[in-house]
């Protein structure tokens, strides 16, 4: 194996490991240099006029096109190059312009054959064609790779009924790299997908190939090779080609025309010449000339920074079979692997393998771990990676095991493609990808390396396989070394579709003047003291620990993200606890920041003054600001921000507290609150046994109204944490730690660990809630709610200790609600669940039993 050559490249934060080049590779910093000075200096105008400024448009363009066909090894003598939005707009043109032949008296029609290992945007061709009646087919690529049966393929060269053969040159699922060798055996009739006559054409999906490695189309002549840009250049984005071999091209039929498409028409009458070349035929509209300018300069960093895609072929593949022999070496005490790889090769040669390895995480009894956990942990890691199915259903299915009628079924129990339920009876949906570019290190394979070995092994387990470059021999490191190597804090994870904790919030408008909310909770009443256990008087648990359920702490997040406000009593509203989650911080696009991109909104400390109807925000070093509970309607600027795909009304609190926020973070922030007269609703999986005409109103929560912990799952939780070392004075995670790091609206004491996830609903009082269901939990309760730091061992030992799904509290939701009169919730009051049916729990009433006591 070679040594790894180090290849200066893309510009990201310090200490961040970007591992989904096969996603999105990374621009770099002297691409955009050169690109924002090319603008400065010169004026581009709409290249379609015919001013100065639009000819050197004009000019720029093609000479960019001439270099596009240069990198793949070709003129315009034989390939058209057409810029499209994107390789998926690409695929769509030619699904849409191809010389298709519907079935007829005197033909069998055409055939529209892709491999299964194909793209989604691929597959997707097959709705055009079948709009025509031609026939799709899919093919398997071990149908292909059999002798025997290409052997047997026919074709006959007399008949000239057109048909297309699409495939992918690297699969983005594995990396597995198909023979190009196939078009031409494809199109001269030696190969045939499947034996019909008539006159093959190929496809070559080269978007994922393209990325780390060359293609010589002197030699191999597919008649169509789309692609996008930023696979390859990491900027721009929404930008790509379609080549076209010549020879193909003026077989495309066109029916739409757009500005700059017609040599001449006329509105009136059904007149229309089209222009003469095929770019100038299907390029509708005014292009996107900027970024392909930029182009020019994603070229000239290519080949500065490293010296062509050859040496990018094999800087990658050295990475991503180092990467690859490590991670197969992997094994658990007991001799089982720690992950399971997909592939189609040994990662022996580049040849036939990317640099992209596919695996699934596994726990010490083979058992697979979701890849939404791993995808969780990693980022803890700073690690960024891709999770899922990856836009390529087939190969997952085929690598998986996955059978149509599975696919089927975990769509009915409501996984969707991007989602992240990652296991449906035990069975995974997809798996985690990793994958390498040209500015790639040894570094960033040794990381996520160590990743894996510190979150499924000990220390010591695994350390030698990181020990060697390539090509030399593993040599052991000190223990103490290797704990050195994996940090326990990191400076920063990155975003994650969900937020920790979630609740309700509604204007109250008929408040008595003195309410009690105070930051201390007072001692439980006596009927709810029993004696604690010596672990409870050990990890501090307030007496009254266990027992009958009752409220112990109450708290409310004024401010989406940032710091609790607990109270001892606290009126309710249609979203949940009052002014709860009403408030939250947006970055200057006006996007919801939360504490995965910002760990310091948790020292920012609002606390409400209902007989004053303001809200005081401190922080330190910070004077203390005071916001209005309620938006001034006449001065109110509205605005419009998205909580979990959710658009809400809103306004903005003003430029006082916006220059506060501003300051504290030392970037733009502005304050937002929920309009007061819009309605947000909650989704139906949280809205269940609602009664007719009514719908759950939700504040800028995330799933529920409401989240309640119980305290006997903490203490779990806080022994599994601090038993790993006995002799230690002081300990690391105190109950009030972790509780505050599951950022609930209701803590409860409880009788045994996790019993609440078998409760239906509960009362509190004359209060009925429904619960909803278990809360996943995301990177945030790593974050200490004191100090804004991170440490990734709650996150990991909660999922050891939940068995791979990390979940941890449950929502509730409001049966319903008489606001007539105002309505509290307070610390001591009794808690009466009510057991799911079959729930076997012996310490809770029944249904029946527990109907006894609220009547």
């Amino acid at each position: 194996m070679a040594s790894v050559p180090k290849i200066p490249g893309g510009v990201w934060p310090e200490g961040t490991v970007y591992l989904d080049h096969a996603g999105a590779t990374l621009f770099s910093q002297s691409q955009l240099t050169s690109f924002t000075k090319d603008l400065v200096e010169n004026v581009y105008g709409n290249p379609h006029s015919q001013n100065v400024s639009s000819k050197l448009t004009h000019d720029t363009v093609e000479q960019v096109r001439y270099r596009i066909l240069a990198h793949f090894h070709t003129s315009p003598d034989d390939y058209s190059v057409i810029f499209t939005a994107g390789c998926t707009a690409a695929l769509k043109l030619v699904a849409e312009a191809f010389p298709w032949v519907s079935p007829g008296p005197e033909s069998s029609g055409s055939r529209f054959c892709y491999l299964t290992d194909s793209h989604t945007s691929v597959v997707g061709m097959r709705k055009v064609t079948m709009a025509m009646n031609v026939t799709s087919i899919p093919v398997r690529p071990e149908d292909l790779w059999s002798a025997e049966k290409l052997a047997t393929a026919t074709s006959n060269p007399n008949c000239r009924l057109p048909h297309l053969f699409c495939y992918p040159a690297q699969s983005n699922f594995s990396g597995t790299r198909y023979p190009l060798s196939w078009i031409g055996e494809v199109k001269s009739g030696r190969m045939c997908p499947v034996s019909v006559p008539g006159k093959w054409f190929v496809l070559l999906d080269a978007a994922s190939h393209v990325s780390t490695s060359p293609l010589d189309l002197s030699v191999h002549q597919a008649d169509f090779v789309p692609l996008s840009f930023y696979k390859i250049f990491g900027f721009p984005t929404g930008l790509g080609a379609l080549l076209v071999n010549n020879r193909t091209a003026p077989l495309l039929r066109k029916t739409y025309f757009g500005g700059g498409t017609a040599a001449a028409y006329l509105a009136g009458e059904d007149f229309y010449v089209p222009r003469q070349s095929v770019v100038e035929r299907f390029e509708d509209g005014t292009i996107s000339f900027l970024d392909v300018i930029a182009l020019k300069h994603g070229f000239d960093a290519l080949e500065r920074l490293t010296g062509g895609m050859e040496n990018i072929k094999q800087h990658t593949f050295t990475l991503a079979q180092y990467t690859y022999t490590a991670l197969a070496a992997l094994r658990y005490p007991n001799g089982a692997p720690v992950v399971q790889i997909y592939s189609d090769s040994e990662f022996s040669s580049p040849e036939v393998q990317g640099p992209i390895i596919n695996f699934n995480v596994l726990d010490d009894s083979g058992n697979i771990i979701g890849y939404s956990e791993v995808d969780k942990m990693a980022s803890l890691y700073n690690i960024h990676l891709r999770t899922g199915c990856f836009c390529n259903t087939g190969a997952c299915q085929r690598h998986l095991g996955i059978s149509n009628e599975m696919v089927k079924k975990h769509h009915q129990a409501g996984h969707i493609c991007g989602d992240n339920v990652d296991l449906v009876d035990g069975q995974p949906t997809g798996s985690v990808r990793i994958s390498f570019g040209y500015m790639s290190t040894l570094e960033d394979a040794q990381a996520f390396l160590r990743f894996i070995i510190a979150t499924r092994l000990r220390p010591s387990d695994g350390q030698h396989l990181l020990q060697a470059t390539p090509g030399e021999a593993a040599v052991p490191r000190a223990e103490s070394e290797v704990q050195s190597a994996v940090p326990a804090t990191m400076d920063r994870c990155s975003p994650s579709p969900q937020e920790d904790a979630p609740t309700g919030s509604q204007v109250w408008n008929d408040l008595p003047t003195a309410v009690d909310a105070v930051a201390l909770h007072p001692p439980l009443p006596e009927a709810t003291r029993t004696q604690q256990t010596p672990s409870e008087q050990a990890a501090g648990v307030p007496e009254g620990g266990l027992g009958p359920h009752v409220v112990t702490n109450l708290y409310l997040y004024p401010i989406k993200s940032c710091a609790a406000f607990e109270v001892t009593k606290w009126p309710l509203g249609k979203q949940g606890l009052l002014y709860d989650r009403s408030w939250m911080v947006v970055n200057h696009n006006g996007i919801c920041l939360s504490q995965k991109q910002e760990p310091r909104l948790c020292l920012i400390q609002p606390f409400i003054d209902l007989q004053q109807r303001i809200m005081v925000i401190k922080a330190k070093g910070m004077e203390p600001i005071e916001v209005p509970l309620e938006e001034n309607s006449e001065r109110a600027q509205i605005c419009q921000s998205k909580v979990c795909a959710d658009r809400v009304n809103t306004y903005d609190c003003g430029e006082k507290i916006s220059s506060w926020l501003s300051k504290f973070f030392g970037r733009p922030c502005h304050l937002i609150k929920q309009s007061s007269n819009f309605q947000r609703n909650a989704r139906k999986k949280h809205s269940k046994d609602q009664s007719p005409g009514t719908t759950a109103a939700l504040s800028l929560v995330n799933e529920a109204q409401y989240l309640l912990i119980n305290r006997s799952s903490v203490l779990e939780l806080h022994q599994r944490l601090n038993t790993s070392d006995e002799n230690r004075k002081v300990e690391l995670f105190p109950m009030k730690d972790l509780i505050s790091r599951f950022r609930a609206n209701i803590i409860t004491n409880g009788t045994r660990a996790f019993e609440e996830e078998k409760w239906d609903e509960i009362s509190i009082g004359s209060l009925r809630f429904q619960v909803s269901g278990p809360c996943h939990r995301c990177q945030v309760i790593c974050i200490d709610q004191h100090t804004g730091q991170r440490n990734q061992d709650v996150f990991q030992k909660l999922s050891e200790t939940r068995e791979r799904k990390v979940n941890f509290g449950v929502y509730l939701m409001h049966t319903s609600l008489d606001l007539s009169s105002p309505r509290f919730l307070s610390v001591g009051s009794q808690v009466l669940p009510v057991l799911k049916e079959n729930a076997e729990c012996h310490h809770l009433p029944s249904s029946k039993e527990h109907q006894d006591v609220i009547s």
